[in-house]
C-alpha cells in the first residue's frame, strides 16, 4: 500500500492505494498534511493526487483513475450507481434505488453510501434528501455543501 495525504480546501484527505487501484479517499481530522509524495509514492496514488488538485481547481468533472471499493455486490451497484450521477447535479437515495432496480431497498442505499471510501470519486456527496435538502455526510455536511456548490461554480 501506499499512502499520501493531500490538503484540500475542505482539510486534508488521506488517499491510500496499491500498485493498480486506489482502494480508500477520506477527509481526516488532521490539519496537517504529514504523508506527501514521494518518489517511491505509486503511480496511481501520485495520479488520484492530481486528479483531485483538477478537480478542487475546476477543471476536472469526471475521475479516470482505477479503484477498488470492497463490499458486497450490492454495495458495489450502489457505488456504481452514484457515479451516474453527473458533475454539479444531485439525486435521492430513492432515485438510486430506483436506478438499480429495487425501489424498496432506500435505506440499504442510503447505508452503502455512507460505506463509501472513496470519496469525491465516487461522489455521495451529490446524494440529497427526497424532499432536496442535505442529508448526512460522512466528511461533514458543511464539506458537502461545499462540494456541492464548488460543482455549480465550476459547471
Amino acid at each position: 500500500m501506499s499512502k499520501v495525504e493531500y490538503q484540500s480546501p475542505l482539510g486534508v484527505i488521506e488517499i491510500v492505494g496499491t500498485e493498480e487501484a486506489i482502494v480508500s479517499i477520506l477527509f481526516t481530522d488532521s490539519d496537517v498534511v504529514r504523508t506527501g509524495l514521494t518518489d517511491s509514492t505509486f503511480q496511481v496514488v501520485k495520479d488520484c493526487y492530481n486528479e483531485l488538485d483538477e478537480y478542487f481547481n475546476g477543471t476536472r468533472k469526471e475521475f479516470t483513475i482505477p479503484y477498488e471499493n470492497a463490499g458486497t455486490e450490492f454495495r458495489r451497484t450502489v457505488w456504481q450507481a452514484l457515479t451516474d450521477i453527473p458533475y454539479a447535479q444531485t439525486a435521492s437515495y430513492r432515485d438510486i434505488a430506483r436506478s438499480i432496480g429495487n425501489e424498496k431497498a432506500v435505506r440499504a442505499v442510503g447505508t452503502a453510501n455512507g460505506n463509501n471510501k472513496l470519496s469525491i470519486i465516487i461522489p455521495c456527496h451529490r446524494i440529497i434528501g427526497s424532499n432536496g435538502t442535505l442529508t448526512g455526510y460522512a466528511g461533514g455536511l458543511w464539506r458537502k455543501e461545499w462540494l456541492l456548490a464548488h460543482e455549480q461554480k465550476n459547471k
